[in-house]
């Protein structure tokens, strides 16, 4: 009698915790479902079902979990003001560079799957090419080619320099940006404002070839308005004077920081 208690007891136990992990499941799946909706899954995946976007990739948190080694320290390329940016490799064995933003208030979520329609479309050689994006966490995650080379800063600063940095080199990587911030500025639809540009934000690709990266401060120009108020965002010493006065961002303010960044290049 008292061995089919016992079995009874654990059978119960048995029971209630398979109850709990299948409770905990569904709430993790209503979890995903809520933070895909509020960073405007929706709208993404009816861009990409009706091909206006075809070149991005929506990821599962569980996959860029799985690339980063559960995003483990050793993978960091990267941290900066609006995140940091990790190592990963795919199932299909591509090497990705993904980057986890810091917190992002709720104006910011609704503008998100817009801008990645946007951005999405962006093609230029030198500007680092959005692959997809994980919406099922609570700050969505964006998914970039990797660029293996390090970035302009290490280049110029960095105590490991593997080599002198020419002044063609300097000036072709100037000229680079510039076109980038050229293409994004008069050919992107609607125009979009880097808002950041600095010598940390330029990737290296092979032969030094810039790449133009970081697009957490970035915002699209509004059609019917050559300028708008924004919150102050980017890096001291790179930042439009004018911009910090008056809180207008224009694409002057990046050809302001592109201008600081050729001095720094240059000292």
């Amino acid at each position: 009698m008292f061995a089919g208690i016992s079995a009874c007891a654990v059978l119960l136990l048995i029971c209630i915790f398979a109850l709990l992990i299948e409770c905990q499941k569904r709430k993790l799946v209503k979890e995903k479902q809520l933070f895909f909706q509020q960073n405007g899954g929706l709208l993404l995946y009816d861009q990409i079902r009706s091909k206006q976007v075809d070149t991005v990739r929506i990821f599962t948190r569980e996959e860029l979990e799985n690339a980063t080694n559960n995003f483990d320290s050793s993978r960091e390329l990267g941290r900066g003001g609006h995140g940091t940016v990790y190592k990963g490799i795919l199932k299909d064995g591509r090497v990705v560079a993904i980057k986890r933003s810091k917190v992002m208030n709720m104006d910011q979520k609704d503008e998100f799957a817009q801008e990645m329609v946007i951005l999405s479309q962006i093609n230029h050689r030198n500007v680092v090419k959005l692959l997809g994006c994980c919406l099922e966490v609570e700050v969505p995650m964006l998914v970039y080619e990797c660029i293996p080379n390090g970035t302009l800063f290490e280049l110029m600063h960095g105590k490991n320099r593997r080599f002198p940095v020419s002044l063609d080199t300097r000036l072709r990587i100037a000229q680079e940006s510039a076109e980038a911030l050229a293409y994004l500025h008069s050919s992107a639809s609607p125009p979009i404002v880097h808002g950041d540009v600095k010598s940390p934000n330029i990737l290296l690709g092979a032969n030094c070839a810039a790449k133009v990266t970081d697009f957490g401060a970035s915002r699209m120009l509004p059609t019917d308005e050559i300028q708008f108020m924004t919150m102050v965002q980017g890096t001291i010493g790179y930042l439009d004077p004018e911009y910090l006065q008056e809180r207008q961002l224009t694409e002057k303010s990046d050809v302001y920081s592109l201008m600081a960044l050729d001095l720094e290049s240059g000292r």
